[in-house]
């Protein structure tokens, strides 16, 4: 709108916060902070900058309150398993080589110690699950400093929306919803002042003696989920957590996962595996924030 800040002038603001998101967060650049922290052995520390160190404390709260099922440092268990950046083959690993592998993985060989990480065993730290998320918030607070309370700010899926259109009618997000017909049917909801997070394992998977196993990890057994949960689509307020949650909720299935949400609270969409079909369940949290009621 003609009072507002120029366009140029924020996408410039926004183009700085999503470079140094990259530069403190990213797994895909070696020269990244917590690439160059992952590099180190075990029994090492190194000074982080505040972002690093706040998405540490949110994956353990995630960690803590899933009972170890969620975690930041599952990446050698996705290499292992064939799912990870470094891996070959995807195959179901040995015990031993399981047994080897879990030694350094869980949020446990983790510390903070004042502006330092450090760790007790050669653990990777892998922002995926919470980054995009936390981009987004960011975003969303720089446009609403600017003076912009009207925006729909998006990063790799993840996105937040406020306000209203510049039509003056509301932010509408088209959810997937997978049909036994294969035809992708929709869900619409409306969205003013909510972070929107989807996670979905029906892309990624791979079969082996008749078992599917997908690419969403359980780090407290070492092995992919095994369940009919297909997709999470989680509402928050904050789209850094909408991000973990949608990831934490999968791995936790259809029972634990429902489970979680209603204890605290979280708004949720589910779309259930039911032999070829799919069955889509949502909860009164989720109804009562996408019939547009705002916070």
């Amino acid at each position: 709108h003609s009072s507002g800040p120029a366009a140029k002038a924020v996408q410039a603001e926004v183009e700085s916060i999503l470079a140094e998101v990259d530069r403190q967060l990213s797994t895909y650049r070696s020269d990244s902070d917590i690439e160059r922290f992952n590099a180190l052995p075990a029994n090492s520390c190194q000074v982080m900058p505040g972002p690093v160190l706040e998405l540490v404390r949110v994956g353990e709260q995630l960690s803590v309150q899933s009972d170890g099922s969620f975690d930041l440092t599952v990446e050698p268990l996705l290499n292992l398993w064939g799912f990870g950046p470094q891996s070959r083959e995807e195959k179901v690993p040995t015990a031993e080589a399981l047994t080897l592998v879990s030694q350094r993985v869980g949020h446990g060989h983790l510390r903070i110690e004042s502006d330092r990480l450090c760790k007790d065993a050669a653990v990777e730290v892998d922002f995926n699950s919470v980054a995009a998320g936390y981009a987004v918030d960011r975003i969303a607070a720089r446009l609403q400093a600017l003076g912009i309370d009207s925006y729909l700010a998006e990063a790799t899926g993840e996105l937040k929306a406020a306000g209203r259109k510049p039509d003056g009618s509301a932010w509408r997000i088209a959810l997937e919803e997978p049909r036994d017909d294969r035809q992708v049917a929709e869900r619409v909801i409306e969205v003013n002042g909510y972070g929107v997070s989807t996670s979905g394992d029906y892309r990624r998977y791979f079969e082996q003696d008749g078992a599917r196993y997908s690419h969403t990890f359980d780090a407290r057994t070492g092995a992919p989920v095994l369940h009919n949960l297909a997709s999470v689509t989680v509402i928050h307020p904050s789209a850094l957590m909408a991000d973990g949650l949608s990831t934490l909720l999968l791995i936790l299935g259809p029972e634990r996962g429902w489970d979680y949400a209603e204890k605290y609270g979280v708004g949720v969409f589910f779309v259930l595996r039911d032999n070829d079909r799919f069955i889509v369940r949502t909860n009164d949290e989720f109804e009562r924030i996408s019939r547009g009621k705002t916070q």
